[in-house]
């Protein structure tokens, strides 16, 4: 996936800030299997780090505002 626009930059950053709040709120609860939790954590951070690379490569290739 490749940012093309604004637009599309926004919509990545409001997704990025959803996910880190379910990474939070499935960090600190406790009622979750653990092993279950561990995964899902796992796998949203997955998501969160490629979420945040394509905003750091989108941005560079953006000329100096």
């Amino acid at each position: 996936m490749n940012l093309q626009s604004d637009r599309e930059l926004a919509n990545t950053r409001a997704k990025l800030r959803l996910l880190e709040e379910e990474y939070e709120a499935t960090r600190s609860d406790a009622s979750e299997d653990a092993y279950l939790r561990e995964v899902t954590m796992r796998s949203l951070r997955r998501l969160i780090n490629q979420l945040k690379e394509e905003i750091a490569r989108y941005e560079a290739r953006q000329p100096v505002r």
